[in-house]
């Protein structure tokens, strides 16, 4: 049913208002995977409102050119990069060619992912290795690149990971990625504690839904209005504010905060209640496993 018209739904203040200062990260550059859209463009033009040096990472050369264009926008300096983070010589071959244009690399988002929805029986090889092997290998790649440049340097830094919700219940069709998922969430809490002497903080933000132009979230017959009606916030998120709480987790008002997973996820994932919709099992579901196609 539609969220009903007497319920307060929260929301956040617009794009142009980010909650910290223009500067907060003036004079830093942040590594942003799989960067040039979504996500991972939200994680970037957060970072940049604060005023840091933006390295656009992606497989798609092309895709992280746009995302640049529309970050450079906000008047700070860009640089698209391609890069499979799957493979160790491309990832330090991405920091040292951000470092020559941009600086020293102090933040770092790690956002490259990929997911699609398929029965567990059903993932072959080649399917689960694209899911996890982004997920898993390149953010630990990345996260390790980016340690030994800070700790040669003698100067800390922050990593903040896009994890998601799911990570604690599985998601229907969705065994790799929750595995994945759930896989970088334990390496935010190991690699928390093995930098932390270093002061490199490590966090990550578990995601719930924030439709945008390249997700699933809301593509069923009834269109995003129902999935809102199951959120307890009576919303999906807005992308910008994942955005801002990912960059926020770098800045020096969290300075204290080091291997933690933040849910953002509008209550979806505390939705537990004696009034429910039959369950369905996935392979049963008329519009696949996630309940549209």
């Amino acid at each position: 049913m539609p969220v009903p018209a007497h319920h307060r739904v929260a929301m956040p203040p617009p794009f142009a208002q980010p909650p910290y200062p223009d500067d907060i990260f003036a004079g830093q550059t942040v590594l942003v995977t799989g960067g040039g859209s979504g996500m991972g463009l939200a994680m970037a033009m957060a970072f940049a409102q604060g005023g840091a040096q933006v390295a656009v990472v992606g497989r798609n050369i092309d895709r992280a050119q746009q995302g640049a264009a529309q970050i450079a926008e906000l008047g700070v300096a860009t640089h698209p990069i391609a890069c499979d983070v799957r493979h160790p010589a491309q990832v330090a071959a991405a920091f040292d060619e951000a470092e020559r244009v941009l600086g020293p690399v102090s933040l770092l988002a790690n956002n490259a992912g990929a997911n699609f929805p398929v029965l567990a029986e059903d993932i072959s090889n080649n399917a689960w290795n694209a899911v996890t092997r982004i997920a898993i290998d390149g953010t630990f790649l990345c996260s390790t690149e980016f340690a030994r440049r800070r700790i040669a340097r003698g100067e800390g830094g922050a990593i903040v990971i896009n994890s998601a919700q799911y990570i604690w219940t599985g998601f229907p069709g969705d065994a790799h990625s929750a595995a994945a998922k759930t896989a970088q969430a334990t390496m935010v809490h190991k690699l928390a504690r093995d930098w932390a002497g270093h002061g490199i903080r490590v966090n990550a933000v578990a995601a719930g839904f924030f439709p945008h132009e390249t997700s699933n979230a809301g593509r069923r017959e009834a269109g995003i209005e129902a999935l809102q009606a199951m959120i307890p916030a009576g919303r999906t998120g807005s992308i910008h504010e994942f955005g801002w709480l990912s960059a926020m987790t770098a800045t020096p008002l969290f300075a204290g905060m080091t291997g933690q997973v933040i849910v953002q996820d509008g209550g979806e994932s505390l939705r537990r209640s004696l009034m429910m919709p039959d369950f369905i099992p996935p392979r049963e579901r008329a519009e696949g496993p996630w309940g549209w196609r």
